[in-house]
């Protein structure tokens, strides 16, 4: 198995050789640090089997998806060249269905009573929204929010730094079984069997925040992982909100100093939090009959729509997508006031969303 993935160590030695001649690196340092890691790579590749892990997983009802997939869930592709190969998953709603319209909640691990009541109160409200919710099946902020979703029959998606058949932390091991029995998902990029580290808990912050429609830390200390998720979130121009705390608490910290630096809006309460992704405090459905309703009475396109949302109406071209950025540059508003526009504009049939970007779509144009 080895020789057929990567070759013996004398024709890795080779390989890495025509790499450094073909890219014109000629430092010696640099080709021992590229042999080295070659080396480690090759001792890995003696241990993959994909066929066993395949199995592995289907017995416990999971399965891997790909891009190209009906259930592949696009939003991820947000990620470029950063994007996962593949997704393993282990439930059984669908991957694109469970992450549609769904918003992301991280924060503290070293959670208050205060922030645990603040995360499940959105989580349920989000539910009751007809939204799904995103974390990361950690202590703290992660287990109250799927919590709080499984208690009123929500769909929650737990992204693991593990395999999904690794369910940690153990003492999260009976949530984590139930996310999958009561209608959830776990997925992971990494195999089943994989173990989490420290490095993949990183890596995993990223499809937290690219699978969300937006993002909400609940507890941020002023070092913690939840700031990396919220900065990424913003770069990929998801809304981004932040609740507040007592400024004596440092479990609050990094909240603040995300609202300070500009990452981040305050949020305090579901109705802010849907304002914030898009749904202005409706549910989809009802907005949906809403814009319906409008239709048939011969509106115009900019009727019953805000400041923001007209401006942005008024940046989307009608042929060639734009980015979020460029409609930014090209409205005048920041780029987590032109993503929530967007998501209303949707909603009313007055945006269309593709791989380029955004462009009017329907009666917006």
């Amino acid at each position: 198995m080895q020789d057929d993935l990567l070759g013996s160590p004398a024709s890795v030695r080779r390989g890495v050789v025509g790499l450094c001649e073909v890219l014109g690196v000629d430092d010696p340092t640099v080709q021992r640090r590229l042999m080295s890691a070659a080396g480690r790579w090759l001792r890995r590749a003696g241990r993959v089997d994909p066929e066993v892990d395949l199995t592995n997983l289907g017995r416990l009802g999971g399965r891997l998806v790909v891009p190209g997939d009906r259930e592949w869930p696009v939003q991820i592709d947000d990620l470029g060249d950063e994007a996962p190969f593949c997704l393993w998953a282990r439930g059984t709603v669908r991957v694109d269905e469970a992450l549609a319209g769904a918003v992301s909640i991280v924060g503290a691990r070293a959670s208050t009573d205060y922030g645990e009541r603040i995360a499940a109160e959105m989580a349920a409200g989000l539910v009751d929204a007809r939204r799904g919710t995103v974390s990361g099946g950690a202590y703290g902020i992660d287990a109250a929010v799927h919590r709080a979703t499984l208690a009123v029959d929500g769909v929650t998606v737990a992204f693991l730094a593990g395999g999904v058949d690794r369910l940690y932390p153990a003492g999260n091991t009976a949530l984590l079984r139930a996310v999958v029995d009561r209608g959830g998902l776990l997925l992971s990029e990494v195999p089943p069997g994989a173990v989490p580290s420290r490095v993949r808990f990183l890596r995993r912050n990223r499809l937290i925040a690219a699978a969300g429609r937006s993002t909400v830390v609940v507890e941020a200390a002023w070092r913690s992982g939840s700031l990396v998720t919220a900065r990424l979130a913003a770069g990929l121009g998801r809304p981004v909100g932040a609740v507040p705390g007592p400024v004596t608490s440092a479990a609050s910290a990094g909240s603040h100093r995300l609202m300070r630096e500009g990452v981040a809006v305050c949020v305090t309460d579901v109705a802010e939090v849907l304002e914030l992704t898009g749904a202005a405090g409706d549910g989809v459905a009802e907005l949906a009959e809403q814009e319906a309703r409008r239709d048939e009475s011969g509106a115009r396109p900019h009727d019953g729509l805000d400041d923001r949302a007209t401006a942005t109406l008024d940046a989307l071209p009608v042929r060639r997508p734009a980015t979020v950025e460029a409609l930014a540059r090209s409205s005048g508003l920041a780029p987590h006031e032109v993503m929530s526009a967007l998501g209303v504009l949707e909603l009313r049939g007055q945006a269309a969303r593709s791989e380029a970007g955004w462009r009017r779509a329907g009666r917006g144009r």
